[in-house]
């Protein structure tokens, strides 16, 4: 069973509509009561203690089709309502991944696209970011250049270090520092961007817990290359899929959880 969603929640606004198509993004949308934070939290710790030991959260994905919590969380129907908002009805989810700086654990983020990874035509997908704990500057928030998105495709470089967690970075020049913004949350609200927006993260500097889980959708005319991705797997969330064009994940029964990145669905129970 899913926590309760937050009396607040809402359909997005004409104007936080405009802001997404010109910035790239929206915040601190309300997603889940306080008193469902609580929740979060716990089956967080219960979820990664059912990892293997050794196993960073942070490099295993598709929890969705691992998962029936996660998979009915994504499913949440204030968090769809403002996905729809911007993409239409008919929509499918794809990926679902935990970024998390914990304490003694210190990692970047570098300046990115995401749409820089994904072998999907056309690029439509946004991203939501349900913050599980409060996340600012301090603990490493995610940040954004706004309007960054309506510039194109960058070049992205490699980056080496064990503190990045992608290989590919943007370089700083590429645009002003002025456009960048920090995505604070409190526990239990969201975010939403654009997957060309450019966006990256600095470490804690405080120790304390940031954790936010992703969810990838996207609207069912997207179609993903599969000699890329072999293991991709579409889960319609709302409308008809008309076009029928990518493979159907299975919806997870279980407990259980990814141990590696891209899974196939048959892979759980």
């Amino acid at each position: 069973m899913r926590p309760p969603a937050a009396s607040a929640t809402r359909r997005l606004t004409e104007t936080e509509k405009v802001q997404f198509r010109d910035r790239g993004y929206i915040k601190n949308l309300p997603a889940f009561e306080a008193a469902a934070v609580a929740e979060l939290q716990q089956r967080f710790d219960d979820l990664w203690s059912l990892l293997p030991e050794g196993t960073d959260i942070n490099k295993v994905n598709c929890w969705h089709k691992a998962n029936r919590w996660v998979y009915d969380l994504c499913a949440t129907p204030a968090i769809l309502d403002c996905v729809e908002d911007l993409i239409g009805e008919e929509m499918f989810l794809w990926g679902c991944q935990f970024f998390c700086k914990l304490p003694g654990v210190s990692t970047d983020v570098p300046w990115h696209q995401d749409a820089q990874y994904w072998p999907l035509t056309p690029r439509e997908t946004v991203t939501v970011w349900l913050a599980f704990y409060d996340t600012d500057d301090s603990n490493g928030a995610m940040r954004v250049v706004a309007g960054s998105h309506r510039t194109g495709m960058h070049e992205h470089s490699l980056v080496e270090g064990e503190k990045y967690v992608l290989a590919q970075a943007i370089d700083e020049s590429s645009f002003d520092a002025a456009d960048i913004v920090t995505m604070d949350l409190q526990a239990g609200q969201m975010s939403l961007h654009d997957d060309g927006l450019i966006h990256g993260s600095g470490p804690s500097t405080t120790g304390e817990r940031r954790v936010g889980l992703t969810m990838r959708l996207s609207p069912t005319k997207v179609k993903c290359d599969l000699s890329v991705w072999p293991n991709f797997e579409a889960y319609s969330m709302r409308g008809q899929d008309t076009f029928a064009h990518n493979p159907q994940g299975k919806v997870p029964a279980g407990d259980e959880v990814p141990t590696a990145m891209f899974q196939l669905s048959s892979e759980f129970v």
